[in-house]
This record gives C-alpha cells, structure tokens and sequence, in this order.
C-alpha cells in the first residue's frame, strides 16, 4: 500500500479513537445539562481522557502502525500530543470554576469531597507531573532507566484515576453504548501493557543474542556487534534500527534505541556504532565479548529499500547520524550498485569523525563522493576539505544537475535537520525526496 494512503488510514483511525466517546454521547440518552459550557467542559474531559490512552498505543512499537511514519515520528506525535491532551485536560475543571467558583474548592481540598471527585485532581496531578519531568529529563539529569519506569507507573495510575473520576461521576456514562465503548477501551489498555511489558519480553527471551565484538571508534564511540543464538536473527532494510538489553532481563526496562550500522547479514550478525552519551553508553567500552544481549527490532522507515526509483542517494549526516548512513552505504557496495552517490558528514574536528576510515573506504566499491565539513579543521597540516557547516551554497556546489531525481536522507541534531530540509527545499528538492530520522528520540 502506498505509504501516504496508509498514513492517512492510520490518522483516520487514530481521530476515530478520540472522538468515537465523543460521538457516542451525542446518541446516548442527555441527562440534565448544567449549560453549554458544562457540557463542553465534559466532551473535553473525555477527549482528554481517550488521548491519554492513545498514548500506551503510540509507544506500544506496533510495526505495522508505524511504518508509514517511522517511530521517531510516533514519538515525536506522542510528545507533543502529551501536550495538547494535558491543554484538554486543563480546560475541563478550568471551565467548571469559571462558571462556578465553588468547584475550586474542589480542586485545592480534595480530602473533603467524594473519593470519585478527589480522583480526579489526582490524574491532573500526575498527568502535570509526568509531563513536566519529561520535558526537563535532559536538564534535571534523571537516569533513563528509572525515568522510564517511573513514567510508566504514573501514566497507568493517572489513566486509572481518570476512569475512577469518569464512572464516580457518572456523568453520560449511565447509557450501555457509553459503558461499552469505556470497558473496550479499558481492556485494551490492559491488552497492550501485556503485550509491552510481559508477552514481548518473554518472546525476547527466547531469541537471545551475544555480544561477539566490541571496537573503540573514534568520537568516544563503540562498535558493538551481536550474534543471534540458537536462531536466525531477524532481517532488516539497511537504514532501520532496533532496541538493544545487554547484561539486563529483557522484562527490565533497560532497553535503549540505537541505529543499526551494518548491511543486512545472512548470518544475523548486527552492527550498533554506539556513542559515550548517557549512563549506559559511557559502559559500552567494558562490555566483555560473550555477554547475552537481546534484541528488539526491526523498527523505522529510514531506508533506500523504501525508495528504489531514485536516481542516487545523498547523506547528510550529522556526528553518530553517520550510523544509519553507513548501513545503507554497505548495502549498496555489496549489491554492486552503479549509480552515483553523495556523503555529507558534518563533524567538529578530523579525529572526531565516528566511521570515518570505514566511509572512506566505502569509495573503491562505490561511486561515492564523501565531503566532510569541519567546524576546527586542523591547524598543523594543510586542509584541503570544507570548514563550517553545511550550507545551502556547499551543497549546491557538490549536487548533480539531476539533483532533483535524488533521494536525501538526513540524521542528526534537531537543528541540522531542519537546516537540511530547508536548504533542500531552496535547492528544488521535492519533500517526498527528503527522509529524516531523529537519532535523540526518547
């Protein structure tokens, strides 16, 4: 099915979720209004309620719901959705104490009014929670492992306050037809944190793999590959990435996302070129061969195999966005592919360049022109490549007149990326031409 078409039947699928409680109580039986406002106060509150259970949906990795999009694009969705549905949220008691500031009381003594009614004080204040440390993980420095864990606790204990503030009220859930959309929608929250927390991991365990290798790169960066034991491993597009637990249980949550650095293997070996970035990054160098690692994948959209019409493909890589790059660089050299090829790797210095030699060599099997940019190039030699960044002007130079038959993909920081695409679009290049992926994703 054409990606477009099935992003578009998922979009319809998702708008149909949040609004089929909505739509249902439209049909039910109305109980006595309190106002127009009351009234819109409520269908906010159960459309808030219904996005927070989309969200278990979004980070469930279903493949099949994602590939139209690539997961980072899910998570992106899924943090600015958190957003919008803590606004919704919001708004419902918002607009209750504006039309009766008696409610307040409500809110700020929660001890004193029914349990159902303090309950939902409670979801608001997890939900304003989770959101807040979430947005300021990275600043406030809290570990990944026990954010994640902690974020899934709350979230379940926010959605469960919600429904016990929704049924306690009562409030058009009396009819059958709303009763039964609720009780479906609840069942399936508990479907999918079955299906996240225990039937995948036990599948998980049962595919294990081992570390076979691990290789200092430069740019504090390790190059760590695993061997599937006593299966076959998976197959994967160059380009994709996967979720690697070593030395945990895979019913842990220490599982952490990384691109996949080499081509598709017959053996199931994988390739992970992994940077000193966070608490389990900087341990990655004393990982000792042989250790078991369990591997979930494959996961993204980012490949050439997505897109075998282009008359070439151009890299533009950022720091360890070169990972991605390099997958689908091998892949072409070993299927022997004769069409011409661009890499644009934006680097600080020389000896900072993850892959570098690998990328270089890559040029005696393809047509391959590689152009590193550098922001400090080096002072005691002579350097005959670009300084800076990349610019509009640099790539204009480099690109092909047939530039608009390419196909471009970008990995890096956020900023680059939205250089990137800008200068692209400048250049005449088509969006369906532009593939992105974010490799700071979680």
């Amino acid at each position: 099915m054409n990606p477009f078409v099935s992003g578009a039947i998922w979009l319809s699928v998702y708008l149909g979720i949040v609004l089929a409680p909505v739509l249902v109580l439209l049909l039910a039986p109305t109980p006595a209004s309190g106002g127009f406002w009351w009234d819109v106060s409520m269908g906010l509150g159960y459309a808030g309620i219904t996005m927070m259970a989309v969200q278990f949906v979004l980070t469930a990795r279903f493949k099949r719901a994602t590939a139209p999009f690539g997961i980072d694009v899910i998570y992106a969705f899924h943090r600015y959705l958190a957003y919008a549905l803590l606004v919704l949220i919001l708004l419902h008691p918002t607009i209750l104490v504006i039309r009766d500031p008696a409610q307040l009381s409500a809110i700020l003594t929660p001890w004193t009014v029914p349990f159902e009614v303090s309950a939902g004080t409670a979801s608001l204040l997890l939900l304003l929670f989770i959101v807040g440390v979430s947005a300021f993980r990275k600043p406030l420095r809290i570990p990944y492992e026990p954010w994640r864990a902690t974020h899934l606790l709350l979230s379940i204990g926010a959605v469960g306050f919600a429904f016990v503030h929704m049924f306690g009220i009562g409030y058009y859930t009396e009819a059958a037809a709303v009763q039964a959309i609720w009780v479906l929608i609840g069942f399936s929250l508990v479907a999918i944190v079955f299906y996240v927390r225990l039937l995948r991991p036990w599948r998980l365990l049962h595919r294990p793999f081992r570390v076979a290798e691990v290789q200092p790169e430069l740019a504090e960066s390790w190059m760590l590959a695993v061997e599937p034991l006593g299966h076959e491993g998976f197959d994967f597009e160059p380009g994709q990435f996967a979720w690697l637990t070593v030395r945990k249980s895979p019913f842990t949550m220490h599982e952490h996302p990384f691109s996949i650095a080499s081509s598709p293997d017959p053996h199931g070996r994988i390739e992970f070129v992994i940077k000193e970035l966070g608490d389990f990054t900087r341990t990655v160098g004393q990982i000792p061969p042989g250790t078991v690692a369990y591997v979930d994948g494959p996961y993204g959209s980012f490949s050439i195999d997505r897109h075998p019409e282009a008359a070439g493909y151009v890299f533009l890589a950022g720091g360890i966005g070169i990972a991605p790059m390099m997958s689908m660089m091998r892949a072409l050299a070993e299927r022997g592919d004769a069409r011409s090829h661009f890499a644009f790797a934006a680097h600080s210095t020389w000896d900072r360049i993850p892959l570098r030699d690998q990328v270089l060599a890559l040029r005696k099997e393809l047509d391959l022109e590689v152009v590193h940019v550098l922001e400090e190039p080096p002072e005691e030699e002579e350097w005959g490549g670009e300084e800076g960044w990349i610019t509009k002007e640099l790539l204009d130079r480099y690109l092909p007149p047939e530039r608009a038959d390419y196909h471009y993909f970008i990995c890096g920081p956020v900023p680059m990326i939205r250089a990137m695409e800008a200068f692209l679009k400048e250049l005449g290049i088509e969006p369906g031409n532009v593939h992105t992926e974010l490799f700071d994703m979680v």
